[in-house]
């Protein structure tokens, strides 16, 4: 009977992507998680007859844990947009733009998505806005469909992984109970590796295919000159907020004095863009508070003569997090409802009995977030099952919280874009027009950072235990 309610979210989310494809994080996911609930709670009911009142209690504990990360969610939200509005990422994009040469593309492209993706939090928007040009770049140099998107997915999802702008990256840390920041430099000894890995592969191949081509970069960069400020000075707020990461900061704080940075930088370099934003057709101190109130918690359009480019610089502010907000007030209802009907522990017992030691106790963690990517089609509630599902076990084992996010992170974060129906794969290879089975081989980054984890784990690297115990 355990697995009944996992087999229901399972059908229900096979289901929900059959029919709603990419648009099944905008709803029918989370009703999806809340029938499983309610699944959930019945079985619990008829075979261990389940107070309500725990049910209720475990339901707002999981969901009240989470607080800190709908908190962050909503601040990078605001940090999109006034980073994007204020003219930092088009910066980063434009001297970015300039280092493409048909002998390194491959490895530029991997590097731009991955500056790109740091900067704006998320692997979806990067690919489908500067990975799209970056497709027609690379088929006019000769490059094939495969090698292109695996290197621009590399990079997408690299930055991704790191970005203390992503969602999956404030969910895994938050799940977890791991500070961000401290989830960001411990996942950095796996994902950087694997990163330089698959650039020296890119390398490689680059400078061994014949290739021809002189790409387009040029009306990008004109065109973002046209709509923006474009000046290295800008380049000060994300460098302060470097500064401030490195000086461990807590993230709600470093995110917050972000945002009035950038702000204050939009005000100064872009006023013109501001007013345009806030619709008043007008100029004054009104215009501009409008303005920048709507950057910060709603979509802004900019329109910049290019319908790819507008795609990149179009920002959804803390509106745009609600979706994800909702996904994981709904999965920690699932969670509560089967850590309250016991069922979490059944399964755990189940998976347990093959983990011996560190390695195989990440394996499992790892092995889990895939399962859960090809079973679930979903990297949210992969990262977010793999989390609860392990999170006593690390505990009692005495590891620190910081091995089970890394863990789960890279086992779901950036296995997801391999499975051809879930929701990453689909997304990605109906953007970049290229099936996923053709992209996958050369997704290096993607597939070599479970195991990466794993050989990690085995070694020991950076593994320290909290409590005295062994590992029987």
């Amino acid at each position: 009977m355990v697995a009944v309610p996992f087999i229901v979210l399972i059908v229900l989310i096979v289901c929900c992507v059959a029919v709603f494809g990419n648009a099944t994080l905008d709803g029918a996911s989370q009703v999806s998680l809340l029938a499983a609930s309610a699944v959930s709670v019945l079985v619990g009911h008829f075979t261990r007859r389940l107070e309500w009142e725990n049910l209720e209690r475990e339901v707002v504990a999981k969901i009240a844990s989470c607080t800190p990360a709908i908190i962050i969610l909503l601040l990078i939200g605001a940090i999109g947009g006034t980073w994007m509005v204020s003219g930092i990422v088009p910066t980063m994009i434009y001297y970015g733009m300039q280092i493409i040469r048909p002998e390194v593309f491959l490895v530029s492209s991997s590097v731009l998505c991955a500056l790109v993706s740091l900067l704006v939090g998320s692997s979806w928007t990067t690919v489908a806005t500067i990975g799209v040009a970056l497709m027609g770049i690379g088929k006019a140099h000769g490059f094939a469909d495969g090698w292109i998107a695996g290197s621009i997915i590399t990079g997408a999802y690299f930055g991704d992984k790191l970005s203390p702008l992503s969602d999956t990256t404030v969910l895994a840390s938050s799940v977890s109970g791991t500070p961000l920041f401290t989830h960001i430099r411990y996942m950095s000894y796996t994902t950087v590796p694997t990163f330089c890995i698959s650039l020296l592969i890119f390398f490689v191949a680059g400078f061994t295919m014949t290739v021809s081509g002189a790409g387009n970069v040029t009306e990008f960069m004109a065109a973002l000159q046209d709509t923006f400020l474009i000046s290295p000075w800008l380049l000060v707020v994300p460098v302060l907020t470097g500064v401030m990461i490195a000086r461990r900061w807590p993230s709600m704080v470093v995110l917050f004095i972000a945002i009035l940075l950038a702000v204050a930088v939009a005000l100064i370099s872009q006023p013109a863009l501001i007013l345009q934003i806030s619709g008043e057709g007008g100029q004054g101190i009104l215009a501009s508070y409008k303005g920048v109130m709507q950057v910060c918690y709603g979509s802004t359009n900019i329109e910049t003569g290019i319908p790819m480019l507008n795609d990149l610089v179009h920002t959804s502010g803390m509106g745009g997090m609600m979706p994800t907000i909702w996904l994981i007030i709904c999965a920690q209802t699932f969670g509560g409802a089967l850590t309250a009907t016991g069922q979490l522990k059944d399964l755990m017992r189940v998976m347990l009995r093959f983990v011996k030691g560190t390695a195989s106790l990440v394996a499992s963690t790892v092995g889990t977030g895939l399962f859960c990517n090809i079973a679930l089609a979903d990297q949210y509630l992969s990262i977010m099952l793999a989390s609860s599902m392990f999170k006593d076990t690390y505990r009692e084992r005495g590891y620190e919280s910081r091995l089970l996010s890394r863990s789960s992170e890279d086992g779901a974060t950036v296995t997801s874009v391999l499975v051809p129906w879930n929701t990453c794969g689909l997304t990605q290879s109906t953007v970049l027009g290229v099936a996923t089975l053709t992209y996958l081989p050369f997704c290096f980054f993607n597939y070599l950072s479970p195991v990466m984890s794993v050989v990690v784990a085995a070694t020991g690297w950076k593994i320290r235990r909290i409590l005295p115990k062994s590992d029987n």
